[in-house]
Formats: structure tokens, sequence, C-alpha cells
């Protein structure tokens, strides 16, 4: 461990920065003290909305840099930092863990963490980042393990295996922590696995439960995998992917805590996995202290597009046919925009946000129909529309509860040219039903509708990013601010009505979260990969964000 003195002393010869534990109760009430960041998205309910107004519409032009840390990593900085009284920590890629004061960047100390020489994943050596318990911080690793800091100290408390990298499992989200448990999942989906999430006592790191996200033999929805894996002999349910990319949210009053799951595996090919591929491109809802599956729905049943539902959940309530409901909103990598009733996990509507030609809408039951138009016969190749990168990914929205808006960082593209045995297929066995338009859901958009009057797509590209704000009452889009380039930023709202995020074009930028207005923008030099935070010291609020390799704070001069 590389360490810093943590209680440093100021000229005068006064201690400053003296934590308090974080206690359940804290992160109960996250939004009480907003000066602090004590979750992945703010606070339990996903929504990445912060209570903070000091930076408002009037004055965000005068935002400054006030301190950058220059990450020693070349990888990816996916990473949203935590605040918590006056400090902040980060994760330099892929899991060096870093204190840094909150208000100049001065580093506190540096806890280097190694991985196992197998420890990897598909898609970069990244982490996003950590969680804290009393004054443990926990983070998942690229070998799968989790790993307990001081975060007075920077030492290591204890770390436990959560899964064998030789396996090919690996832990790229920030672990959620609920009363004295730390969960987190399993990624490798793109690699073989057989998806997981887990719970373990903060205190000791031993593991509490265990939920698979793939139903084993005799259990409900292992029918749903019917085959054997080619390469390995095993059954299609035993290396089924259904791994967990990102943080998930928690209900207090049911006591249920919510997670996405991404692809079945293989990827790209069905044939040896018929059926719906059960909880894969799901979102699963679980009892927080046993790990009892309670409800799931799943957005897109025997994917062969990597549909994956890696997104945050966002727990709102909203006003539903003329009745708050506690619901969950979901802009799904699929293309298609859903609501879901968080407590039973009715179907409430689903519609694309952006174009989406692989479905014609749902059944009675929520189910997605496929469209026959977009299935791929012998020699008869045709466009899947949203691209297998999808309408969305990993990337966390926001729902501010101020303007009601739900705001989603997302792609318009052409799609992806699918062959025979690449989703959709037209061997699928599961019947596609009566091609009818759900009163739900519109008919699939055609390039410009109903978008046409808001849409500026960026001197003619095919293809770029964008933040969209939708009514969730509705589903209606309200505003959007188009980018030249897509985006693989996430979305922050404040109290003042402000949004913040960036795109791969290295900007990062504030909207007026009311109208979509750019109200002020800097380039970073380096695409922004990460979702933007903020917080307050000493009376000054502070937004910061990760972009290239470096991590950027910025306040009112």
């Amino acid at each position: 461990m590389i360490r810093h003195a943590l209680f440093w002393v100021l000229a005068a010869g006064t201690a400053s920065t003296v934590h308090a534990q974080v206690t359940f109760e804290r992160l109960l009430n996250a939004g009480e003290e907003p000066e602090n960041w004590l979750t992945y998205s703010g606070n339990y309910d996903g929504q990445r909305y912060s209570p903070l107004a000091q930076v408002d519409r009037d004055n965000v032009q005068d935002l400054e840099v006030q301190w950058v840390y220059q990450a020693r990593s070349l990888e990816k900085y996916e990473t949203t930092a935590l605040v918590v009284d006056g400090v902040l920590y980060t994760i330099q890629a892929p899991n060096d863990v870093i204190a840094l004061d909150a208000a100049t960047g001065r580093p506190i100390w540096t806890h280097p963490y190694q991985n196992a020489p197998e420890g990897g994943n598909c898609c970069g050596r990244v982490n996003r980042g950590l969680a804290i318990s009393g004054n443990t911080l926990l983070m998942g690793t690229l070998d799968a393990h989790l790993v307990a800091i001081d975060a007075q100290t920077g030492d290591r408390l204890w770390t436990t295996e959560v899964a064998p990298a030789s396996e090919r499992y690996a832990i790229t989200h920030a672990p959620l922590v609920i009363k004295n448990l730390a969960l987190v999942g399993t990624a490798g989906g793109d690699r073989g696995i057989r998806g997981l999430l887990a719970a373990y006592d903060v205190d000791t790191g031993e593991e509490v439960w265990r939920f698979h996200t793939i139903p084993a033999a005799g259990e409900p929805g292992n029918e749903t995998w019917i085959g054997t894996d080619p390469d390995s002999g095993r059954a299609a349910w035993e290396v089924g992917g259904a791994a967990i990319w990102n943080t998930g949210a928690y209900d207090p009053e049911t006591n249920l805590t919510f997670w996405g799951t991404g692809n079945p595996w293989p990827d790209w090919d069905g044939r040896n996995r018929l059926g719906d591929n059960l909880y894969s491109d799901s979102v699963v809802a679980v009892d927080a202290d046993t790990g009892e599956l309670r409800w799931y729905y799943q957005f897109t049943p025997h994917d062969e597009m990597d549909y994956d539902a890696t997104q945050v959940p966002v727990l709102a309530d909203v006003e539903w046919e003329g009745e708050l409901r506690r619901v969950m909103l979901w802009a799904n990598r699929n293309g298609l925009m859903y609501m879901l009733d968080r407590v039973t996990g009715e179907f409430l509507y689903g519609q694309p946000f952006v174009q989406v030609n692989w479905t014609t809408g749902f059944d009675s039951d929520g189910r997605p129909i496929l469209n026959p138009d977009a299935i791929p016969r012998p020699d008869e190749p045709v466009l899947v529309m949203p691209t297998v990168l999808g309408a969305t990914n990993w990337y966390p929205p926001s729902y501010s509860p101020v303007t009601g808006l739900f705001y989603v960082p997302a792609w318009e593209n052409t799609g992806t040219m699918a062959t025979q045995g690449v989703f959709p297929r037209a061997t699928d066995p599961t019947p596609m039903g009566n091609i009818n338009i759900s009163p739900n859901m519109r008919a699939p958009l055609s390039a410009g509708e109903p978008f046409e009057e808001l849409l500026d797509p960026a001197d003619g590209q095919d293809y770029y990013g964008a933040v969209r704000a939708f009514d969730p009452a509705t589903g209606d889009l309200v505003w959007q601010h188009a980018m030249n380039d897509i985006t693989w930023a996430g979305v922050l709202s404040t109290a003042s009505n402000l949004v913040f995020s960036g795109g791969r074009e290295g900007y990062f930028y504030a909207l007026d979260a009311e109208t979509g207005e750019l109200l002020w923008r800097i380039s970073l030099g380096g695409q922004v990969n990460s979702g933007p935070m903020t917080y307050m010291v000493d009376g000054r609020q502070y937004v910061a964000v990760a972009a290239g390799t470096g991590l950027f704070a910025f306040a009112l001069e």
C-alpha cells in the first residue's frame, strides 16, 4: 500500500478530516446529506439525482476546473467516485483504490490490488466504482474477488473469492451495501460463465446467500435452456452467461433489490440453447436478506443480438392511469423503454426510444412480438435495429423528481446486418403470436418519426449519440440534445434544473433540464466513459467526471 497521512495537519496545527461511520441509516437517507455521494448512483433508487442547487442555470457558465487527478492507467476510466465527509474515493483501473481530498484533489492514500494473471473481461480492464459501509470500502476485482479496505488508512481488511477467475469470472461494477451485506455480481457472460449475484457480510467477508441468474436443473426456468454447448459438452444452462455488469437498486419498503442481467451465451447463435433462456436479458427482483427471487421481467427472450440488460434500474413514483404507482424505469439496450411496477413486476408499458424494427409490439403479458420482416432466412440477411452495441448500454440514466423527466443517454444508428443463426432466427421455437401493435406501444419508427421536429442528425450522419428526456407517465419525448458522435457517458440531474453529461467527442456539458438547451460545455481531451456526480465541501458545490484517463472536478469561481 502507498500511504499518505490521512489526518494531515493544518498550518495552525489543528487536525482536519475525521470520518464518521457510513451507517445503513445514512445510506437510506442519502438525499438528506447531498454534500456526500454515498453510492454508485448517489442513493438506493438509482436516480443519479442530487438536491444540490448552488450551481444553477444562471451561473453554470462560470464553472471552472478546480483540480485534475491523472490516473497512471491508460485503460478506460469508467468509475463514478464516492465522496464521504470531504474525502473522495475512486479507482484507477483496473483495481487500485485512491483516496483524495475532495476539495483539492490531493492524494491521501493509494491501495494497489494485483489481479491474478487469469483475471480478465471481454470489454476492457475496467471498474465502475466502490461501496462503503461503516469505515469499510468494498471493491469487486477483475479476478472476481471482493476486497474490503479501511477507508481511513487504506489497509486491506479482508479478501474473499466470489467466483474462480480461472473459469472466466470477473467483477466490473460497484458493489451495493444493504444493511450489513455487500452485494456483488459477476461479469463474464461473453465468456461462457453461469451468472450470479451474491451477498457477503461486510465485517467478515463470509458469504450469506447466492442467487444464480440461470436456474439449475429441476429449478423453475431451467426448461428454457434446451441444448448442449458443443465446445464443452456441458448443458447450455451451465455456461449460459446472464452476467451482471452494473450496480442494482434497492427499495427499502419491500426489501427488494433489483439487478439487470446480460445476454445468453453464445451471444450470436442460439441453436444450442433453444428457449427463452431465463433469466438472461432480464431484471430480477430478489429479497435483500435471503437472495430469494420474488419476480422477474425478461426484456429480450432468446436474445441473439447481445441486447444485455446492463442498465441501472431507476426507481420512481409516477402517476399512471390516475394512480400514483411505485415503478421502475428502464431504457434498455434493445431500444425499448419500459415502465414496470417495482412491487409486483407488472408490465405497464414499453415503447421505442430510438429506431427499432426487431419487434412490432407486446402481447397481453408484456412479451415482445417478433417482427417477421426482421427475421433472416437462408441467403436473405436483414437489417436489425438497433445495432448490436445497443440503443444505450451500461452508462447510467437519471431521473429528476423536480422536472419529473427521465434522462436517457442513447444512440441513434442504422442497426446490424443479421444472417440466419443470428437474432432473430426463423427456427426460434418461441411462437411469434399475432403481429399486432400493443395499445401500450407505438408503431416501429421510420427515420425521423415521431421525433422529426426535435432531431438534429448532425450534418446528415446516420448515427449519433444523444441525451433524450422523456415524460415517464406517457413515454413522450420532451427534448433531446444530439451530438456529432456516439456516447458512452452517464447522466446527472440536479435540483437546480441542470443535466450534466458527455460523450465520445470529449465534451463535458450542462443542459437545461426542462428544455435541453446547451448552457455550458468544455473539452476534456478524452472521451467521457463515466457517470458524472456532484458533492459539496465547505459550502462549495463540485461537479466531477472521469474523462480520458483523468478525473476532473469543477466548481464556480
